[in-house]
This record gives structure tokens, sequence and C-alpha cells, in this order.
């Protein structure tokens, strides 16, 4: 029996650090979700969701060439939490059996991770996947349904992360080749674009 993954791309908050909506800024001839996005497409997993929020009419007039599924989100405001809880319930109804969590401004993140990611979940089907970036743990993660009620219950802006941490020993850290930064600030654009 196939298991069933889904990747879920979190781009429903109003990024209020940058000032303007962070998911279209350019990169690489695209934006920055339409890369993630394109990333996404490429790997192994064939169903890519995307969570939008804020900006949305904006945001899916850019990604109609994308043909991603957009799920909405309308607590975005309650943080980066409520685009999972979304998200996984979505996931959960259509009896998909592992999460692959992503953000949507982490443009280092290639198919190739990804695919990193879902070859060392199919060894070990049961743990928590994650990736290990500069002594830390977080996303790009994937998440077998065992945790799916789990991640309901989530609260607040911290996402996966403490959550992460909490399941410490159900685990598998992934070392990522790269430095897995979030684009947060116009400080961190500019970097990401000198690089």
């Amino acid at each position: 029996m196939m298991q069933k993954t889904a990747i879920l791309i979190l781009a429903a908050g109003n990024a209020s650090r940058m000032g303007k909506i962070k998911q279209l800024l350019p990169y690489k001839n695209t934006t920055l979700l339409k890369w993630t996005i394109k990333q996404a497409q490429k790997s192994v997993v064939e169903n890519v969701f995307c969570v939008l929020g804020a900006n949305k009419e904006t945001i899916e007039k850019e990604l109609k060439t994308s043909a991603v599924e957009t799920i909405y989100n309308p607590n975005y405001q309650n943080g980066l939490s409520s685009s999972i809880v979304i998200g996984i319930d979505f996931l959960q109804k259509h009896n998909f059996d592992y999460a692959l969590i992503m953000l949507a401004d982490q443009p280092h993140i290639t198919f190739q991770c990804l695919n990193r990611l879902v070859k060392t979940s199919k060894n070990n089907p049961s743990k928590i996947i994650a990736s290990n970036y500069q002594g830390s743990v977080g996303v790009p993660a994937v998440f077998p349904k065992d945790y799916f009620n789990n991640l309901l219950n989530l609260q607040g802006d911290k996402g996966a992360k403490n959550f992460l941490l909490q399941h410490n020993d159900d685990v598998i850290k992934v070392n990522s080749s790269q430095n897995l930064i979030d684009i947060d600030t116009p400080e961190d654009y500019q970097r990401l674009l000198r690089q």
C-alpha cells in the first residue's frame, strides 16, 4: 500500500516585519512563494498544498500558473500554528499518511532536500523527520499521521519547532547542506539577493 504524503507549504502570514507581501518578493526570475512551490512540485511528493491567509486574492492571482491547490486559513492572525492546524485538518480529512511541512520563506530548500527527508521517512516510517541546521531543529519536516491529532492542538506563533523539541526522542534529524534561513525582514531579503 503506497503511503500518501502531502507537502504543506505555509504561506498565510502577513509578514509584518517585511512591510510588503513577502510571498511575492522577486527571487530567481520568479517569487519566493513560486520558487518554493516549484521545488515542492519537483520533489517525489505528488500532492502539494499551499496554505494562504493574508493577501490571499493577490497571491492566488500570482499562483494561477502554478497549478497548486490552496487551502485558506481565516485565522492567520493567530500565527504559524493556525496554518499548521488548518492544513493538517485538511490532510486528515483526505486520508493522507504523512505531512511534509515547509515554509514559503526558506528559499534555500531545494527539491533534493525535500527528497532526502521523504527518503529518510520511508526508512523510518514511525518517526518524525526534521531538518537540522545550525544546531537547531525545524521544518521542513515530515510528520506521520500518528502525530496529526497532536499537531491540531498547536497554538501561537511557534509553529512546529517547540513540537519537535517536545518529541525529541521521536525525531530523526537530517542535516541540511544549506543554511536554511527564513526571510523575515528587508535585511534578510537583501542578504539573500547578494548570495
